[in-house]
């Protein structure tokens, strides 16, 4: 059996690797598919020495990120709880629900932080009252805030 090539990818690869990814792979299909495609490069001393330095870096901006978000559960654990205003019907039913929209634009609103909405989980809301969300500010961090919901 033929001896494996050592690659370093050039690009996300399903079912091989990510970019930056040492990996061994069958002499045909590196020869054949991959180098000419340029999705991967033989594996050379200095070519290691750049994919650590890029895994560095992409290290330390990571942890930058974690840092921000970590300040902005503070400031957002800092407000307590934020109003949505919403019409009510009888026995204190809101009309429609609360959306993860309004409530991103009303912590824009309460502390001039953008938060994405889609890293927004509130519960299903129906009636007027106090609620819990759960925001995922970066993959290790999320952060609670109480959502009261009040009559317009």
């Amino acid at each position: 059996m033929a001896k494996r090539v050592q690659l370093v990818l050039n690009q996300d690869i399903s079912k091989l690797g990510k970019l930056g990814d040492l990996v061994e792979v069958a002499p045909g299909y590196a020869r054949n598919y991959l180098i000419p495609q340029k999705l991967a490069t033989h594996a050379t001393p200095g070519i290691l020495k750049q994919v650590e330095r890029r895994r560095e870096q992409e290290r330390q901006r990571q942890l930058e990120l974690k840092q921000q978000a970590l300040e902005q559960k503070a400031a957002l654990e800092k407000i307590g709880s934020l109003k949505i205003a919403k019409q009510v019907g009888e026995n204190e039913a809101i009309f429609g629900t609360v959306t993860n929209q309004e409530v991103a634009d009303a912590i824009q609103a309460a502390t001039n932080q953008e938060i994405d909405r889609r890293g927004i989980t509130i519960p299903d809301i129906g009636k007027l009252g106090t609620y819990k969300a759960d925001i995922k500010l970066h993959s290790e961090v999320t952060a609670q805030i109480d959502i009261e919901v009040v009559a317009s």
